[in-house]
Formats: structure tokens, sequence, C-alpha cells
């Protein structure tokens, strides 16, 4: 995974060279190199492409997601959930997304 102003790329080696593929977005933004530094490069470079043909449009770039997650529950799991972040000392926020990162 290839990581680059916020962007996440996936790569997989393709008969003696790398290609890649910018991973969460709607829009397809692919690369390609003979050597994993190459296709590093190509990576940053198709980001770097990619925010300027927007900027040069007048549109937003699609970013990767933001983070926000809107979450419904059970008014009970909610409740426990409530209860075990508040012994823990810290907020339902941050207890969720501790979960989601141990499980991710």
């Amino acid at each position: 995974m290839l990581e680059y102003k916020g962007y996440l790329g996936t790569v997989e080696a393709d008969d003696g060279a790398f290609a890649g593929r910018v991973a969460g977005l709607r829009d397809v933004i692919t690369f390609e190199g003979e050597t994993f530094a190459a296709v590093e490069q190509a990576f940053r470079d198709s980001i770097d492409d990619y925010l300027r043909f927007c900027a040069q449009r007048g549109e937003a770039p699609d970013r990767p997601y933001s983070g926000k997650v809107p979450l419904r529950l059970d008014p009970e799991i909610h409740r426990r959930a409530a209860t075990l972040a508040r012994a823990e000392g810290v907020s339902l926020n941050h207890w969720i997304a501790r979960r989601i990162e141990s499980a991710a």
C-alpha cells in the first residue's frame, strides 16, 4: 500500500512490472512502473497530475474517506457501548474508533 497526500494506492506485480490503482475514489487513477521505485514515483506523479487537472477544470478533487461515519445502533447497544466507554474514561467516539481500528 502506498500513501501520498492522503491518497492510498494498491500495487500488484504484473508480468515483471508493477501496476497500481488509487483506492477509495470515484475517479479511476492508475499508474505503473518496471521497478517498485518507479511505481512509487508514478503513483506520486499520478496524484499530482490528478490534483492539477481538477484545479484546471475548477473542480474539487475526489478525496479519500473523510473519517466521519454516520452510525445507527439499537438503543440497548448504544447504552452498553456508552457505559463501557465511560468506564474506560474515554468518549464514545474514541471507544468506537478503537474497536474499529483493532478489527481493521
